[in-house]
């Protein structure tokens, strides 16, 4: 059984590690007074509309051709005077705009306002924790995540876990770079500074001790 393991994570690095046009690299991660280099759109973070969500579009002074829509597996909604609107990957403003632009055809300068319920969010931006997790998983992503949010999303580690051994695998500038954590540290030993920033699109590895 053991040896199965092993083999199945030695095939989730190969699949993690092909995706075409980015490259990996492996790299050490920084002490906590540099994580600003790793995160520096931890505050620019800008929720993007996703499959699965509720989305609302009132479209002021008309509200015949207001209403909830969920956005389909294709990243798409119908509305009522325009089919197939691809909202997947944007923001509730970037749709309200591209609504008024299109609604311009019928209607003299609508005003549009877009709001999301039920949030799901792209595939891309959801966080994904693979290997000796109690409950492995995908989370979509939260303003300011941490890595201990994340523990706890996941129910922290099993008792096989190698928790300071584990990978965090993170897209830099369209590369995908390899940083070793220390979970453990952080969930045994209450180390602070392993508590890291985690973005959207973030992988953690955790793997199974060697006994």
């Amino acid at each position: 059984m053991k040896t199965h393991k092993i083999a199945l994570y030695n095939l989730i690095f190969l699949m993690i590690f092909s995706v075409s046009g980015c490259t990996s690299k492996k790299g050490v991660l920084p002490q906590a007074s540099t994580y600003p280099s790793l995160t520096t759109s931890v505050d620019d973070y800008q929720y993007l509309i996703g499959p699965g969500d509720s989305v609302s579009i009132f479209v002021w002074r008309n509200p015949d051709i207001s209403g909830s829509f969920i956005v389909r597996p294709d990243g798409k909604v119908t509305t009522s005077l325009v089919e197939d609107v691809v909202v997947s990957g944007k923001t509730p403003t970037q749709l309200a705009r591209e609504v008024e632009e299109q609604l311009s055809k019928y209607i003299n300068n609508p005003r549009v306002t877009v709001s999301v319920t039920n949030f799901s969010g792209p595939l891309s931006e959801q966080v994904r924790v693979i290997g000796e997790a109690a409950k492995p998983s995908a989370i979509n992503y939260v303003e300011k995540m941490t890595l201990l949010d994340l523990m706890i999303a996941v129910g922290g580690l099993t008792e096989f876990a190698a928790g300071n051994n584990a990978k965090l695998v993170r897209t830099v500038s369209g590369q995908q770079q390899t940083f070793k954590i220390k979970i453990d540290d952080l969930i045994n030993d209450g180390d602070i500074k392993q508590n890291i920033d985690i973005l959207p699109g973030d992988i953690i590895i955790i793997p199974e001790a060697w006994f």
